[in-house]
């Protein structure tokens, strides 16, 4: 740590000092055994986890009861989970509103007093049966009213010192405890053996301790009962042992009841590594955790164990050492927190939190409860708390600076570590020697409060700068932090200027392994973060994370799936769409011998409705990103980005791929939409760069090169984030685009409604838009051909009377069953009566009667509708105020121009697979089958075909059968419908013949686009088609070589058979001989 930091920290320190917040006490506090330091409270709560401890049963004899009948024998009942501190019991807490009872045991022979409460708890199912106590008027006991039942437990006890005892205080002559025996008092378990007495009735009782390490030493004060209302009846007996040397509540009650006294001597019989010491000598040098088993059968042999077993329940850990921690009274230093915590809750109201209610629930929950913070540790490395005194702490000096340490030890350092001024030493003012330094460190957590001040030196340096960016205007972490970072940093922002050392906090959930456990090195369950970068990207890995519930300061169960649906649902549709606009932008300035440049792309008026659209929703979306982003509403704009990436891939630029191309459209329309298409994807660069810093460079570095070079960044992470105009909004376009897509899934969807499947590559003769909203259906109007190309139909219908196409019908709405009680079945069937005419006008008022009760149409009445057609030629849906209906009756002419289409894009499939670009001419032959019927309708439509194949000769008359074995250049496929048989199709390059070695080319935007000079972009042309036939001819002549080379080993392969067929000929003569000779 750099010392400039360090002095900073003390500098913190020392403004608390002298504030009188700072306090040196016995106090118990969470403790490391590994780490042998105490945690802060915020620690000790990183790191729970489920453990199963032992539980112990252990008895405490009441002492001074010798008058008292019910009392005489009996024994409190206590539970514990830690048997290790019962060797330092000093008390025992009880709740002084509980009810408590004694209770005996048949079986073990026990009279305990337990909670009423918890009774049930410890004894199961087990019967019990009660005896009522019998008192006079001076409420002197005299006996029990039911004999009967006490005959029966001293049955069972013959022979015991109790039972003769308990026989003699009762004067039972045996012969009539004989005669009260009964089969049937042997069912009962247990006996209540008195009425109910408050928990304050036992306050100040004394009990025999359960070891005498300590029964001498504190006697006085000890081993009696107290009350406090942190017995809680949830768990236990009601009744809590008490060792003030291991436990926060412990301390707390027994210094308030007077067993212990502030100052003195507090039973903490545990070393810095967690063994006993030398005061339980029975114990001395064994680590507590270890020790549980010892005790336990140490209890045993005294009698003194009720019964035991395990207990599963959450435990703090180290959050350092992964190791149990255990509560220990240790002297340490303090930050009075209590003392300003008014001011700290004031304060957290002036901050922003992100999600609020962080702030208002959790953190000013912990604010609230929040305890003095122990900020001092037994550790070595750290920042050294500044503190020199003398052996009794009789005189303290505070330590500030590097200058002041200097003026008062003579001794000037530059390192302040413990190693380099431990050995420093301060005179005394008092002249009592001198004084040395504390061996404690700061709690790192200290240090992390201090880091606003130290990271600029404060105050020693940058008190300007420093006082420019306090209070910071934003701060990010965890939520684990609001018992840790926010805290500290809210704790010393107040106590040193009374204010909230940030503006704003945006507080994320915590990362766990996929099955929802704590991510662990040790365990190993989570992917490798380097084999996750390298395998999707960071970007994927970014982008999954904060489009997550993270965000939103939940937890997250980490799954390499949902990366991955990243990179398969956002990155490739996205780079996809970019990738085509390259394609299509040098495809354009190559016929056209021009191009467009940046400031025309945005600055034109777009006239066709989808660029419209594109460019409206993309101005929505950066008013969205502004608006919350402003507010840190990350988990707001993440989806939305996501959401608008899905928009322009699979709806304008799928929807646009033929105009784009140039397909039945005019230059200046095709330009359009390339301008348009390269506004949006460029502005998308600009608005996702703070969340795919990769990607979007990459893409960025592309798209720039027709961006005028006195307005060019050299990173997308230089370029500020696009500002709204609201000149290009047009919300109403949007809502009915927003329809449209509705419609369109719906009538993809009709395709799947029937029983049977209809390819969407099978064209379909009609598609009808019903619905009486004619506004509607003027915006579908401008959208047909979408509609055509979309849904692949022939025709698209507009009808704006529903009665030609459905019918309305009416039913009840069930929830006024209780308005129309027992006329509701007359009702119901009234409704369902109404016509088509008498619904659609009832719709139209704001009352109706119906079997004389006064209702709301619209929300009596449901309507449905139902289609009056041919339901077997028609596939029918509703949608929002709109009926959908597809014809899917199908005809010859639609079969042909179905199989034509699906034989078209099984060509340009096998065109991507041979890797070849849209403008890299081929030649595709064809070998159909004999009497093929598809065969005679391509040579029919051959102009027709040819057109869909852009760049392409189609070759129906010569087939050579060796081209259809080699790799990436030919398929067979198998077409749906009456056209289904197998066609073969060879592919070929104009130029040279690639088969699988055809090498990937760039997608890059050429030089030629930024100076739009159509000879240069033949020149590029013509040196990518050089190094694609120097690097055939390089491979050719590899593989010639190889060849060669293969041939050589055949040859020496073949040389050796030979020689080993020689061999085995001489050995097959020689076994001949040997037998012979035999």
């Amino acid at each position: 740590m750099q010392p400039t930091f360090m002095e900073s920290v003390w500098w913190v320190f020392k403004q608390l000092y002298d504030k009188d917040l700072v306090y040196r006490h016995v106090k118990v506090m969470p403790y490391s055994t590994q780490c042998t330091t105490p945690l802060s409270n915020f620690e000790s709560k990183m790191n729970y986890q489920d453990v199963s401890d032992p539980e112990v049963y252990a008895t405490f004899p009441i002492k001074d009861v010798a008058d008292d009948k019910i009392l005489k024998d009996a024994e409190f009942l206590a539970w514990t989970t830690t048997p290790w501190t019962l060797p330092s019991n000093l008390a025992l807490c009880v709740n002084k509103d509980f009810d408590y009872l004694v209770v005996y045991d048949h079986a073990n022979y026990h009279k305990f007093l337990v909670a009423e409460c918890r009774l049930r708890a410890l004894i199961g199912k087990k019967k019990t049966r009660k005896i009522s106590v019998h008192q006079d008027q001076n409420d002197q006991f005299l006996g029990y009213e039911n004999e009967h039942d006490i005959f029966m437990t001293l049955k069972k006890m013959q022979g015991k010192p109790s039972a003769q005892k308990l026989k003699e205080t009762l004067d039972i002559e045996e012969e009539k405890l004989q005669g009260f025996l009964d089969v049937e008092m042997k069912k009962f378990h247990y006996t209540i053996l008195s009425e109910k007495m408050k928990g304050s009735d036992l306050v100040g009782r004394h009990y025999e301790p359960l070891f005498d390490y300590f029964k001498q030493m504190m006697e006085k004060t000890a081993f009696r009962v107290v009350e406090d209302p942190y017995v809680k009846d949830d768990s236990g007996t009601g009744i809590v042992h008490q060792a003030p040397g291991f436990g926060e509540d412990d301390f707390r009650v027994c210094e308030e009841h007077g067993i212990i006294l502030k100052g003195e001597y507090v039973p903490c019989p545990v070393d810095d590594e967690g063994k006993f010491t030398n005061e339980v000598p029975d114990f001395f040098k064994t680590y507590v955790k270890d020790a549980d088993k010892t005790i336990i059968a140490t209890l045993k042999k005294a009698g003194r164990l009720y019964r035991q077993g395990s207990y599963v329940h959450s435990y703090p850990f180290c959050w350092r050492s992964n190791t149990p921690l255990i509560q220990r009274a240790i002297p340490a230093w303090f930050v009075n927190v209590e003392k300003i915590k008014e001011k700290l809750l004031a304060n957290n109201k002036t901050t922003y939190w992100v999600p609020e209610e962080i702030q208002t629930k959790r953190f000013n929950n912990w604010l609230e409860g929040a305890k003095d913070w122990g900020i001092s540790r037994s550790r070595y490395w750290g920042t050294p708390i500044p503190i020199w005194t003398n052996d009794d702490l009789s005189e303290i000096v505070v330590i500030g600076s590097i200058e002041e340490l200097k003026e008062r030890s003579g001794v000037e350092v530059t390192d302040l570590h413990s190693h380099f001024i431990d050995k420093i030493t301060i005179p005394s003012a008092d002249g009592k020697g001198v004084l040395r330094r504390i061996p404690d460190v700061f709690d790192c957590w200290f240090e992390s409060g201090s880091m606003p001040y130290a990271q600029c030196h404060y105050p020693f340096e940058n008190k300007e700068s420093f006082q420019d960016r306090f209070p910071a205007d934003f701060i990010a972490e965890g939520l684990d932090q609001t018992r840790g970072w926010f805290y500290t940093l809210m704790v010393l922002g107040t106590a040193l200027f009374d204010k909230a050392p940030f503006k704003n906090v945006v507080v994320n959930g915590i990362v766990r392994a996929a099955d929802g456990k704590k991510m662990s090195k040790s365990l190993k369950n989570y992917p490798a973060p380097e084999l996750m970068i390298n395998k999707y990207g960071a970007d994927a890995i970014r982008l999954y994370l904060i489009n997550s519930p993270v965000v939103r300061a939940e937890s997250l169960q980490f799954k390499e799936r949902g990366v991955n649906e990243v990179v398969t649902n956002v990155f490739n549709p996205w780079f996809n769409a970019y990738r085509f606009f390259v394609q299509q932008a040098n495809v354009f300035e190559s016929d056209n011998g021009s191009f467009f440049d940046s400031v025309e792309a945005e600055t034109f008026k777009p006239t066709n409705i989808m660029d419209r659209w594109i460019i409206s929703r993309f101005q929505s979306l950066v008013k969205h990103v502004h608006e919350k982003m402003k507010k840190y509403f990350l988990s707001q704009v993440i989806p939305e980005l996501v959401t608008f990436i899905d928009q322009l891939t699979n709806w304008y630029v799928r929807i646009n791929r033929p105009r784009l191309k140039g397909q039945d459209t005019t230059v200046q329309d095709r330009k359009e939409g390339l301008m348009t298409t390269y506004r949006v994807l460029l502005g998308v660069c600009e608005l996702m760069a703070p969340f795919t810093p990769f990607l979007t460079e990459t893409m960025y570095q592309n798209l720039k090169m027709i961006i005028p070079e006195d307005k060019r960044f050299d990173s997308v992470h230089f370029v500020m984030l696009p500002e709204y105009n609201p000149d290009f909004v047009d919300e109403e376009l949007e809502k009915a685009i927003e329809r449209m897509q509705e419609v369109m899934i719906a009538g993809r969807d009709l395709r799947k409604s029937g029983k049977k499947l209809i390819p969407s590559k099978m064209p379909l003769s009609s598609f009808s838009l019903v619905s009486s909203n004619k506004e509607l259906l003027n915006h579908f109007k401008d959208v047909e051909e979408l509609f055509k190309r979309e849904l692949n139909v022939r025709e698209v219908i507009y009808e704006s009377d529903i009665k030609k196409y459905f019918t309305y019908k009416g039913e009840l709405d069930r929830k006024l069953g209780r308005q129309f009680k027992k006329a509701f079945g007359k009702a119901k069937k009234e409704v369902e009566a109404y016509s088509h005419d008498e619904l659609l006008d009832m719709m139209t008022k704001d009352s109706i009667t119906i079997q004389g009760v006064s209702v709301n149409p619209k929300d009596a009445i449901v309507l449905s509708r139902h289609f009056i057609g041919d339901s077997a030629r028609f596939n029918s849906a509703e949608v929002t105020d709109c009926m959908v209906i597809l014809d899917v009756e199908l005809n010859d002419r639609l079969r042909q121009d179905g199989a034509l289409r699906d034989l078209t894009s099984a060509i340009m499939q096998l065109r991507k697979t041979a890797r070849l670009l849209p403008l890299d001419p081929s030649k595709v032959y064809f070998k159909f089958g004999a009497d093929s019927k598809l065969e005679g309708v391509v040579r029919e439509r051959l102009s027709e075909f040819s057109e869909g194949l852009p760049n392409m000769e189609v070759v129906l008359d010569s087939f050579e059968e060796k081209y259809v074995f080699i790799d990436n250049t030919h398929s067979v496929f198998d077409l749906c419908g009456e056209y289904a048989e197998e066609v073969y199709v060879a592919l070929f390059d104009e130029h040279t013949y690639l088969p699988s070695i055809k090498a990937q080319r760039s997608f890059y935007l050429n030089e030629s686009t930024v100076l739009r000079t159509q000879a240069l972009a033949s020149h590029k042309k013509i040196t990518q088609l050089s190094i694609a036939n120097e690097k055939q001819s390089k491979d050719i002549a590899t593989a010639n070589r190889e060849v060669k080379k293969l041939e050589e080993k055949v040859t020496k392969l073949l040389e050796k058979l030979k020689e080993a067929n020689a061999e085995k000929a001489e050995m097959e003569v020689l076994i001949e001989e040997l037998t012979g000779n035999q």
